[in-house]
């Protein structure tokens, strides 16, 4: 009754009314408001800017977070440069070495595999280099002789055309080397004083590698696992022992086909310059060899040298010839030998690989140039694993 009296009080309108009830008090009735709905915004204010604004902004603040973090890691890398060079040596001998001393392995103690494959890839090394200084002193009369000739042959070369230089000029230039070499006497002699500091940091490091080597070679699974299981937490350790996998698989893989790139292309230069007569035919074998681990840079670098030592040593026949020499193992290294032996390894485009290298170049000088390369394919490596990682 009550409840009928309160709504026959309230009335049609639902509003908030006074009203008397038998033998109660007064009652009162609460009319409910509809909430204010929020005026829509026009879609044609909202829809061309909003959203590709916002996802721009959440990109860039991504980005300047990922760059700051790469920033700080090579700071701290360059900060630590020798430790971080030296276990790069480290990774790097692993990976070749690795697979020798695991086939050893089966007949001989793990300890002693690991020896004999250290110490008779030292042997090795060390026969090589070896085998360039007799070379090179064995030849050092001759090589003289030959050198005062070519710098002869090369004036009488700048005479003609297209640069037509006179005497008066070249002797000039010489003038200006020799002021120049006795005014800069001192800075050069303290620059070669400090490159005796740096022989004792290379010394350090070499010791390092070496070090680092032998328990990577030996143990190198137990490490990783210490590592995952102390330094990462349980919820992400199966998701980056994948990615660790992936990476040393990369690194590996890369390590491994450039040796072979590189050992290639030393027999094909040295053998065109033995067969060329060119001087130093030897150490500038091996000068290709270590230089064709910098990628697209290396092996032109290191083969002009060698054009510069046939100019000088056989004439320009020889040099025009060594110059072809250059071209034609440029083919054959980007269009068959890296599609061939990288192919177990992360393959990159070739622009990549480019910027890779001039910008490692920029950051820590030749060091970055090599490290450059196998760096961003083992990042790619890392990023294809994580992603192909279930929830």
């Amino acid at each position: 009754m009550v409840g009928d009296a309160g709504r026959r009080a309230a009335g049609p309108g639902g509003g908030r009314r006074r009203g008397r009830v038998p033998g109660g008090r007064a009652a009162y009735a609460v009319r409910r408001t509809a909430a204010p709905r929020p005026k829509p915004v026009p879609a044609s204010v909202v829809e061309p800017t909003v959203p590709w604004l916002r996802a721009g902004a959440a990109y860039s603040w991504r980005l300047i977070l990922v760059g700051i973090v790469v920033y700080g890691a090579f700071s701290v890398l360059g900060s630590f440069q020798l430790i971080a060079v030296a276990l790069f040596l480290a990774l790097v001998v692993t990976s070749v070495l690795r697979p020798l001393t695991d086939l050893l392995s089966r007949v001989l103690p793990r300890p002693l595999s690991v020896a004999v494959a250290l110490v008779g890839s030292l042997l090795l090394l060390s026969a090589l280099l070896a085998l360039m200084g007799n070379a090179v002193a064995g030849e050092s009369t001759r090589l003289a002789g030959e050198f005062r000739g070519g710098v002869h042959r090369i004036e009488e070369w700048l005479r003609r055309p297209p640069f037509r230089l006179s005497p008066g000029r070249l002797s000039e230039l010489e003038n200006q080397v020799t002021h120049y070499l006795s005014t800069h006497r001192s800075s050069l002699l303290s620059r070669a004083v400090s490159g005796l500091g740096r022989v004792v940091e290379v010394a350090t490091g070499a010791a390092l590698a070496l070090f680092s080597s032998v328990f990577f070679i030996h143990s190198g699974e137990r490490l990783w696992a210490w590592i995952r299981d102390n330094l990462l937490p349980s919820g992400a350790r199966t998701a980056w022992d994948r990615a660790g996998r992936a990476a040393w698989r990369a690194f590996a893989g890369y390590t491994r086909g450039i040796i072979i790139v590189a050992a290639t292309n030393a027999v094909l230069v040295g053998v065109a310059l033995l067969l060329l007569r060119v001087p130093l035919a030897l150490p500038l074998t091996l000068l290709e060899f270590f230089a064709a681990f910098v990628p697209l840079v290396g092996s032109p670098v290191a083969l002009g040298v060698a054009t510069v030592v046939a100019l000088a040593g056989r004439g320009p026949i020889t040099a025009l010839a060594v110059l072809a020499l250059i071209v034609v193992i440029g083919q054959l290294e980007g269009h068959v030998l890296h599609p061939l032996v990288m192919s177990w390894a992360v393959r990159l485009h070739p622009l990549v690989v480019a910027i890779s290298v001039i910008a490692g170049s920029i950051i820590a000088g030749v060091i970055g140039a090599v490290v450059a390369v196998p760096l961003v394919s083992v990042v790619w490596a890392v990023l294809r694993t994580l992603r192909a990682v279930p929830p």
